[in-house]
C-alpha cells in the first residue's frame, strides 16, 4: 500500500502542518471533482449507459440504499424493533437509466420484504432473481448483466463480499464500516487496489463527502480558514436503537445476525458501526488519519443477554502525524443527554466542519445554499462517474475511517493505546470459521486489562 509523507493510506492528500498551513486544496468526492479527474482507459469496464442493480443485504439498510441509487421519493418506515421496513405508498421514481436486476440476502423474509417494497415503486422481480442462504450473494454475483451491486450485510461480511463483486467484475457500493477487523480491513485494501487496476468503482457509504454544505466547509478549512488546526472532537451520543428478541425457533447463528449490532464479529461495536461517521469527517479535515488511539469505555446500562457482549459507551483520544489530536465520544444508552457533534479548532478560528466557519477578522461564515439529499447524492455521483467511464474508488478512504474506530474499540477492550499499524497486521479475525445454522459461543465482554488485542 502507498504511504505519504503522514502515514496515510489512502488516494486522497494528506497534510502536515505546514502544509495545512499552505491551504493545499483537496478535491472531495461529487460531481465536479468526477469532471476534473483524469481518465485513463484500462480497457477491462467500459463506461456503462444503464446501471444494472443487485442488491446483497435486503434488510432496512439495503432497502433504504437501492431505494436511494433508484431515485426513489420515498419514506421508509421502520418497526419498533427494526426488523421490518415499509415505504410509504406515495413513492415514486425519478431517476432513469437505472434498473433493478437481482436480490439476495440470508433469510428469505428480508427479501420478501424488499421485493414488496420495490413492486410498490412498479419493480417486480422474478423468483429466479431472488435468493436467500449463505451462497445468496454468489448466485447474484454470476448474473452477469448486473453491473453495480449494494452491499448491506452485517459488515463481518462485507470484505468477503466486496472482493467477490470487484472479482466478478461489477461497481460497488459498500456500506460502512467495511470491516471489523484486521484481517478484513486488509480484503478491503486488496479489493480496493484490484477495482482500481480493473477501472471499477467503489462508493463508500459515508454520506458527508457527498453533501454540499460539508464539502464546502472542509474545502475552506483546508484552505486556512481557520489557520492552523490545534485538535478536533466529535460526539455521537445517542439512546439505544434497535434490539431483536430471540425467538424459539432460532439457531446461535441465525439470532446473532438478525440482532447483529450487539456482536463485535458482526458489527464491530458501535463506535466502529456508527460513529465511524465522525471519524470519517475527522480524517477527512484532517488529511490524515490517527497513529495511535488512547480510549476507555465500558458496558453500564445494556447488560441483558439480548444485548450480546458489546460496549455501551466510549472515549478515545486520537493522535494524528501532524501532532493534531481528535477527543472522541460515543455513548448509547437512555435518558442520557445527546449529543451529535463535529468541530475542530484552528490559530484562527472553529468550525463545525458541517455549515458553519468562526474566524478572527472575517467573522462568522455559514453555508446558505440549498443542500442536497446526501444519501441519494452519493449513488448520483457514483452514477455518473461510471457513465462516464471514470469510476469513483473510495475504498482507501473508508478503509482509513474504519481502522480509526477499530483502533478506538481495542484500545477501549484491552486498556491499552493502539496504533494504527497494530490494527493492519493484526492476525486476529472475528467470528465462525463456517457460516452455518448452529452454535455461535457469544464472546465474553472485553474487560480492560484482561482482554488482549492480538
Amino acid at each position: 500500500m502507498d504511504k505519504e509523507e503522514s502515514g496515510c493510506v489512502s488516494n486522497q492528500r494528506c497534510f502536515s502542518r505546514r502544509r495545512f498551513l499552505k491551504g493545499t486544496p483537496v478535491a472531495v468526492a461529487g460531481a465536479t471533482a468526477i469532471a476534473a479527474a483524469p481518465f485513463v482507459r484500462t480497457g477491462l469496464a467500459a463506461a456503462e449507459d444503464t446501471i444494472r442493480i443487485g442488491v446483497i443485504g435486503c434488510g432496512g439498510r439495503g432497502t433504504g440504499a437501492v431505494l436511494d441509487a433508484i431515485g426513489a421519493a420515498t419514506n421508509i418506515i421502520y418497526s419498533s424493533s427494526g426488523h421490518t421496513e415499509d415505504v410509504t405508498a406515495d413513492a415514486r421514481v425519478e431517476r432513469k437509466g437505472v434498473q433493478v436486476i437481482a436480490l439476495a440476502d440470508l433469510f428469505a423474509d428480508r427479501v420478501e420484504a424488499c421485493r414488496g417494497n420495490l413492486k410498490r415503486l412498479d419493480i417486480s422481480l422474478a423468483d429466479n432473481r431472488c435468493f436467500h442462504g449463505f451462497d445468496a450473494y454468489e448466485k447474484l454475483l454470476a448474473i452477469e448483466e448486473i453491473n453495480y451491486v449494494i452491499l448491506t450485510t452485517p459488515p463481518h461480511f462485507r470484505p468477503l463480499h466486496l472482493k467477490a463483486a470487484i472479482e466478478a467484475g461489477k461497481h460497488a457500493f459498500v456500506e460502512k464500516p467495511v470491516a471489523v477487523d484486521g484481517p478484513g480491513v486488509r480484503m478491503v485494501l486488496e479489493a480496493s487496489e484490484l477495482a482500481r487496476e480493473k477501472n471499477l468503482g467503489i462508493l463508500a457509504g459515508t454520506q458527508r463527502r457527498h453533501q454540499k454544505s460539508y464539502q464546502e466547509t472542509v474545502r475552506r478549512i483546508q484552505e486556512g480558514a481557520i489557520g492552523e488546526l490545534m485538535y478536533g472532537r466529535c460526539y455521537f451520543n445517542i439512546g439505544g436503537l434497535w434490539m431483536i428478541q430471540r425467538e424459539a425457533n432460532w439457531s446461535d447463528m441465525e439470532w446473532q445476525i438478525r440482532n447483529w449490532l450487539y456482536f463485535t464479529w458482526l458489527g464491530g461495536d458501535h463506535i466502529v458501526e456508527q460513529h465511524v461517521h465522525n471519524l470519517d469527517t475527522m480524517n477527512w479535515v484532517i488529511g490524515a488519519h490517527p497513529i495511535k488511539a488512547t480510549a476507555l469505555g465500558g458496558r453500564q446500562a445494556r447488560i441483558e443477554p439480548a444485548y450480546g457482549h458489546i460496549y455501551d459507551h466510549f472515549a478515545v483520544e486520537f493522535e494524528y502525524p501532524n501532532g493534531v489530536r481528535v477527543f472522541s465520544q460515543c455513548r448509547q444508552i437512555d435518558g442520557c443527554e445527546n449529543k451529535i457533534e463535529d468541530a475542530v479548532v484552528g490559530s484562527k478560528g472553529t468550525s463545525n466542519c458541517e455549515n458553519r466557519i468562526v474566524a478572527q477578522g472575517t467573522g462568522t461564515w455559514r453555508f446558505r445554499e440549498k443542500d442536497v439529499n446526501p444519501y441519494q447524492q452519493e449513488h448520483l455521483d457514483m452514477i455518473e462517474s461510471i457513465q462516464a467511464g471514470r469510476p469513483l474508488n473510495e475504498g482507501k478512504e473508508v478503509v482509513e475511517s474504519t481502522v480509526t474506530a477499530i483502533m478506538g474499540r481495542e484500545s477501549a477492550y484491552s486498556g491499552s493505546s493502539v496504533t494504527w499499524e497494530q490494527v493492519l497486521k493484526s492476525t486476529r479475525r472475528l467470528g465462525p470459521e463456517k457460516y452455518e445454522f448452529g452454535p455461535v459461543p457469544v464472546a465474553e465482554v472485553a474487560i480492560p486489562g484482561k482482554y488482549k488485542f492480538l
